[in-house]
């Protein structure tokens, strides 16, 4: 009974549990297990000047539970008291001596006990102290006669009271702790399950209504209801279709969000309680848990139930640790959205990005050729035309491949119309991967790039080569020209916020937002090779 009370302390629950004790933790064990061993020699049976007693008990279960330093020193305590009580004291002596024993023998052996066999050990170590116990009577008392009588009398019950005591003292803590571990481990994955069912619907608030069930299906509630500081923004009850926004109504709610501390609300036998009728009929209790973002109450979570009962002690801290998952999803949720908007934001602003002295040279030479080749201006008009909508209507989107590829032929058209048979493009394309899903705007500003800084700075023709071929889940796109090669200063500066090579840079920081990495640039002996992959098709829009 002493050692049942004992083990429901949460602190000694802790300290027997840890491996890593510390010296209060030995000294507060061998506190307990030394009162354990002398109330076990004060409540024994006296006859004929020996006790039948349950000492050792408390040294065994206290070496095996507690560790060598426990043993040993309950064992001291015990002993010494043992020799100087004055019950039974003909056999003190060989009494004291073999509970010293003890607890250095189970010091020793508590090297070698590994959790599973606790029981086994405590039940033999018991067994062992007490033979050596009933030799050293024999051995000790001068009066042979009377210490053949104590052994005669005390052996059996000795040997079985102290060896089934050990063993099931043992027993009791080590079942009350692993059921406490039970249901505590049960407690975490119930939580941890909720909150892996209700983490894809923290992205929207429409969805938090999902979220209300899925709490409310796990936890056997009537209802589940979050709110916000003024309003109900979503909610579920099996007892009403909807829970519409409404502003909040309950007193309670306005203390919990006021105070920031768990409320329980339970509903007497005649009680009309309004918070409780908005919801459903039936309900008898509710818990109200604050939702916080950082220290500050921004909402709370309210859930309601059929029965007082179902909120017992330990479904109290598992909603309690709920609540705080969620508040923690919410939050992050919320960090998410703020990223998405950033990255969004950034990847408009650079795909926005058209260059006005390109706008401007085609301007120019449309105006020529609406003199010299009207068919030919009417062409690249189509053509500017279509490069134009392309920038507008695909912004910040990811498109088939193929769609990529006739914006790069929109481009090409426009300077060949500028600079004749002077510009040439290959394209070596897996035709499989024409549907394949890549970011806007990601290849046509390269292949610009390449004409511009390479090709065109040079006298002779030119030529610019696309390839784009599956590796693994991944796509690779490669562009090269022959052109007079990329300086080593604009691969060095590629991230640095300079006015140059707007393009290049462009793509560069648009790939790094999207897939953590960029462009990979190598000046070839005549000309450039620029490469990056596209990773798995991920649409991102």
């Amino acid at each position: 009974m002493i050692a049942f009370f004992f083990i429901k302390i949460d602190r000694a629950n802790i300290i027997i549990k840890s491996k890593a004790k510390t010296k209060k933790d030995i000294v507060a064990l061998s506190f307990f297990f030394s009162l354990l061993s002398i109330s076990g020699t004060y409540i024994g049976l006296n006859f004929n000047g020996a006790i039948l007693n349950t000492r050792n008990v408390g040294v065994i279960a206290g070496g095996i539970l507690g560790g060598p330093y426990v043993s040993i020193i309950t064992g001291l305590v015990a002993g010494i008291h043992r020799a100087f009580v004055n019950l039974g004291r003909e056999t003190a002596i060989p009494c004291a001596i073999s509970t010293i024993i003890g607890g250095f023998l189970t010091a020793y052996v508590h090297r070698f006990i590994k959790n599973k066999d606790r029981i086994f050990f405590g039940f033999f170590l018991a067994c062992t102290i007490e033979n050596l116990s009933m030799g050293l009577i024999l051995i000790l008392l001068i009066d042979k006669i009377l210490a053949q009588n104590i052994v005669t009398s005390f052996y059996i019950p000795m040997v079985l009271m102290n060896s089934i005591g050990a063993s099931v003292l043992i027993l009791i803590v080590e079942d009350i702790i692993q059921k406490s571990e039970i249901v505590a481990g049960n407690q975490a994955k119930l939580a941890l399950e909720i909150a892996n069912k209700t983490l894809p619907y923290f992205r929207e608030t429409e969805n938090l209504s999902e979220v209300c069930k899925i709490i409310a299906e796990n936890l056997g509630a009537k209802a589940t209801v979050i709110t916000d500081k003024k309003d109900i923004i979503a909610g579920f009850s099996f007892d009403k279709a909807e829970i519409t926004r409404t502003a909040i109504k309950s007193n309670n709610t306005r203390k919990v969000l006021k105070t920031g501390e768990v409320m329980l609300v339970i509903k007497e036998d005649d009680e009309i309680i309004e918070d409780f009728l908005d919801i459903s009929p039936h309900i008898k209790s509710c818990i109200i848990l604050p939702l916080k973002e950082k220290n500050d109450v921004n909402g709370t979570l309210k859930i309601f139930f059929d029965t007082a009962e179902k909120i017992t002690e330990k479904n109290r801290y598992l909603m309690i640790g709920l609540s705080h998952l969620i508040s923690t999803q919410m939050e992050i949720s919320k960090v998410e959205n703020l990223i998405s908007l950033l990255k969004y934001s950034e990847l408009k602003a650079l795909q926005s990005q058209i260059n006005p002295h390109f706008l401007f040279n085609v301007l120019n030479t449309m105006t020529s050729l609406i003199r010299t080749n009207p068919e030919k201006a009417r062409e690249v008009t189509i053509d500017l035309s279509n490069y134009l909508r392309y920038n507008l209507d695909n912004n910040v989107k990811s498109v088939e491949l193929i769609k990529e590829l006739n914006q790069i032929d929109n481009y090409i058209k426009i300077e060949k119309a500028r600079f004749g048979d002077k510009l040439n493009i290959v394209y070596d394309v897996d035709e499989s991967l024409y549907n394949f899903q890549i970011p806007s705007l990601i290849i046509q500003p390269l292949v610009e790039n390449s004409i511009k800084h390479g090709i065109l700075k040079k006298r002779e023709n030119g030529c610019v080569k696309v390839i784009v071929k599956k590796i693994d889940k991944d796509i690779e796109v490669i562009i090269e020209d022959d052109g007079v090669g990329i300086e080593q200063t604009v691969i060095d500066n590629l991230d640095k916020q300079i006015q140059e090579n707007i393009g290049l840079k462009n793509v560069h920081q648009r790939l790094k937002l999207l897939y953590g990495e960029g462009l990979n640039i190598k000046k070839l002996e005549q000309g450039t090779r620029i490469n990056f992959r596209i990773l798995g098709g991920v649409k991102y829009d």
